[in-house]
């Protein structure tokens, strides 16, 4: 039955297998000729025979039939009006594309195409009036510019950004971190709407998948990806918002953040952005102004390692924290923050900076699970 399959029919299932990052499955179409319907096809053995793929993995995808019902979600694809949009569809993110892990298909409703610039305009649920009054009137003078807005249709920051947005009949775009069928918070259904007729909503999430702690970060990711840049407003130090305004950096994108009250946590993170380096924001000129002195041209992600003895340089530039740090990963540990924490006697935020270093000195990867392992 396999191979009756169409390609973008094996990509929707593939997208859908449970404990398959999108780097495992961008990993396991390279090494198959970039055909889906290869990998459902091949062998354990071929399988097992990919980076990063053992047995776990390998059984998932040969028996994909017990994790993944393909004629229930076309059926439910089918009735709520969504189409699946894989890397080679004109719909595809032309951004998107060129991060390190890009998901190699979304669910979309709505028709919009991602064919204008797009800046990411995020921050916390919990905001103040002033928070939520910038966050309209930059959506709304970027959408009049012709920008895209894209944020994630959460409580404060993002459903201010999609309104204001909307309030010029602009575009707008909602990556959600659940199946696309799920729609929270549930007061927002409105905007959902709102969104779905003039721009789009989109996940990478199969229909009832629910939002957890490794479903965010991958939104984020994606939030960040199709933007040329993203914009803080109002965020505490260990927001949501910072792991976004981390990926845009990775990616790189333009990072900006608008200060807010010293006295408030929930501008504490923007402050913390500007301190490592977010441009400060204060007017939409502020961002118009670079992109014409950058004419086009992006700042370039830092370069992944190559040569073995850029290891040995890194390692040399370690500080004594960091180093009692990677001595856990010896042996291919897999390791989260608090476990870290836990072995190692420091308090979580502590750590938390030291993996953050770490990775900046491209030592430690972050999983999409939320752990972190050593670079090979």
């Amino acid at each position: 039955m396999n191979g009756e399959l169409t390609a973008r029919q094996a990509l929707l299932i593939l997208n859908a297998l449970p404990n398959i990052g999108p780097i495992t499955l961008n990993r396991l179409l390279e090494e198959l000729g970039g055909d889906p319907c290869a990998v459902l096809q091949s062998p354990v053995r071929r399988l097992e025979s990919v980076k990063g793929v053992g047995p776990a993995i390998s059984g998932t995808v040969v028996n994909w039939r017990d994790h993944f019902d393909l004629k229930r979600e076309e059926d439910r694809m089918a009735k709520a009006g969504a189409d699946f949009v894989i890397q080679d569809d004109a719909g595809y993110p032309r951004m998107l594309k060129e991060i390190h892990d890009p998901p190699i298909g979304f669910y979309r409703k709505g028709k919009y195409g991602f064919d204008h610039p797009c800046i990411a305009i995020v921050g916390s649920r919990r905001t103040t009036l002033y928070g939520q009054s910038v966050a309209k009137r930059f959506a709304a003078e970027l959408a009049r510019l012709g920008f895209c807005i894209v944020s994630g249709l959460a409580r404060g920051i993002d459903t201010a950004a999609h309104e204001g947005a909307l309030s010029v009949n602009g575009r707008t775009a909602a990556v959600l971190g659940s199946g696309i069928d799920i729609i929270y918070p549930p007061e927002n259904l409105q905007l959902y709407r709102q969104i779905e007729a003039s721009g789009a909503i989109i996940s990478e999430f199969p229909f009832g998948r629910r939002a957890d702690r490794q479903s965010f970060p991958m939104r984020n990711r994606v939030v960040a990806g199709i933007c040329d840049a993203v914009i803080v407003v109002e965020s505490d130090v260990n927001g949501g918002s910072m792991i976004t305004a981390r990926f845009a950096g990775e990616q790189g994108r333009l990072v900006y953040a608008v200060p807010g009250r010293i006295d408030q946590a929930s501008s504490a993170g923007c402050h913390q952005l500007i301190r490592d380096g977010a441009t400060l924001l204060t007017s939409v000129d502020d961002i118009l102004a670079e992109l014409n002195y950058l004419d086009g041209l992006r700042p370039s992600p830092i370069p992944l390692r190559e040569k073995a003895g850029d290891d040995a340089t890194a390692a040399a530039e370690l500080s004594e924290a960091e180093t009692s740090i990677m001595a856990f990963f010896s042996g291919g540990e897999l390791l989260s923050a608090d476990l870290l924490a836990e072995k190692s006697g420091q308090p979580v935020h502590e750590v938390a900076v030291l993996l953050m270093q770490l990775e900046l000195k491209r030592l430690i990867a972050k999983r999409t699970d939320g752990k972190f392992e050593a670079r090979a």
